[in-house]
């Protein structure tokens, strides 16, 4: 008997016994369904993370109080109780530091209404204090304009560049630069204007204004907490001048040499080894639920099996008689549990496949398609299909030829 036959005398003992099998099939549906589902959605968030950092320089180092992402516990108290890293103490760092460039703070002062005119935003733009290094540390072009520059921020000019979302809201007639807008009543003229970035999570990356930071220090006060931005020129000199900018900040910040920095350094590679570790998280949670689960169903396809050789002990009697094989007899019945398995399984994976990339289409970001995971599904479910497949098939096989067509 070849295998084709084989699979259609299995597919027609399915059919005949609908509402058992659908049971089966659901139970098997679920649980791939569970693995797939949360396979897919974080191989969506993963592709959206990447996305989102090729959006950074890839050697930017960024020096914060805190922790950027925080993974396991943490003695919140003590962090909060850092010395804060203020404007002196990255100016001193310029000054010290010769193997990183393009130093500057990352600090947004306010959020805010910007106005133009009679024109005004929404009381939710980000007012961030920065300096000529500010667009490329943060991968953001100018489609128009000028730079901040250094004699920008020597003398606290009120200059800004505004940001995509700004200009659409308050310059969608006319050219923005030039023009002079008002942020909390302080008037700033525009000198610049940048490319959209697009959403994060949701967030915009475009709603903000930039402007010099020793302006902005004089508004706001020069001893509030900052980040600090510092372009190492390339990828391979990222960690040495993390070990350079270490050992000054040590210095400028007065950390003795027997304790721990008290400040973070982060990078993209930081950023992604954490992510990286929350994402395993998730896998490992999705495999043990979707296991469980499996489990449960492969025992299901053991006793519908076993149910299916008592009422068919007659059929295979009558097999048996005709020359049916013992090998004949466990094809058809391991066929049938395999077959169960793996139509559970391609439902599964639809479903699983289309609700994760549901996650895709709230965050706007490419649809994924888990090829790995459903290839290992399909096999997984032929692995299942034989384990719990295979006891009953060899019950099946061992009848008695004579005894089985003397059963009703």
């Amino acid at each position: 008997m070849n295998i084709i036959e084989v699979f259609r005398q299995s597919i027609d003992s399915i059919r005949a016994n609908k509402l058992r099998s659908s049971l089966t099939l659901l139970a098997i549906s679920v649980g791939v369904f569970a693995i797939i589902g949360a396979n897919t959605a974080v191989l969506v968030l993963d592709t959206y993370f990447k996305d989102t950092l090729s959006l950074m320089g890839g050697d930017v180092i960024t020096i914060t109080k805190t922790p950027t992402i925080s993974m396991g516990p943490q003695d919140w108290e003590k962090l909060r109780n850092r010395e804060d890293i203020t404007l002196e103490q990255m100016e001193r760092l310029q000054d010290y530091t010769d193997r990183s460039s393009d130093i500057g703070p990352n600090r947004t002062y306010r959020t805010t209404r910007v106005t133009y005119e009679d024109i005004e935003t929404e009381p939710n733009i980000s007012i961030r204090g920065g300096n000529q290094f500010y667009l490329d540390n943060n991968a953001y072009t100018l489609s128009e304009g000028r730079n901040i520059l250094p004699q920008d921020v020597d003398n606290a000019r009120a200059v800004a560049i505004i940001g995509a979302d700004v200009e659409s809201a308050l310059f969608d007639r006319e050219d923005a630069v030039g023009k002079t807008i008002r942020i909390e009543g302080r008037p700033y003229t525009v000198i610049g204007m940048v490319e959209a970035k697009g959403n994060v999570f949701g967030n915009t990356l475009d709603r903000f204004v930039v402007i010099p930071y020793s302006n902005l220090a004089g508004v706001y006060g020069k001893n509030q907490n900052i980040g600090i931005q510092v372009r190492a020129g390339s990828v391979v000199n990222i960690q040495k001048a993390i070990d350079e900018i270490t050992g000054y900040l040590r210095v400028i910040r007065k950390v003795d040499p027997i304790e721990e920095n008290n400040f973070e350094i982060t990078t993209n590679e930081s950023l992604s080894n954490s992510f990286n570790s929350f994402t395993a998280i998730l896998y490992s949670i999705g495999f043990v639920i979707g296991g469980i689960v499996l489990l449960g169903a492969g025992i299901g396809v053991m006793n519908i099996m076993l149910v299916s050789v008592s009422e068919r002990t007659r059929e295979i009697g009558v097999r048996k008689a005709v020359g049916a094989t013992k090998k004949a007899i466990v094809s058809q019945f391991l066929m049938e549990a395999i077959a169960i398995c793996q139509i559970g399984g391609v439902i599964g994976i639809i479903f699983g496949a289309a609700l994760g990339n549901a996650a895709a289409l709230w965050l706007e970001s490419s649809v994924v398609i888990p090829w790995s995971s459903a290839v290992g599904g399909l096999l997984g479910m032929t692995i299942i299909g034989v384990v719990f497949g295979v006891y009953p098939a060899f019950k099946a096989a061992q009848l008695d030829p004579i005894e089985s067509l003397r059963y009703e």
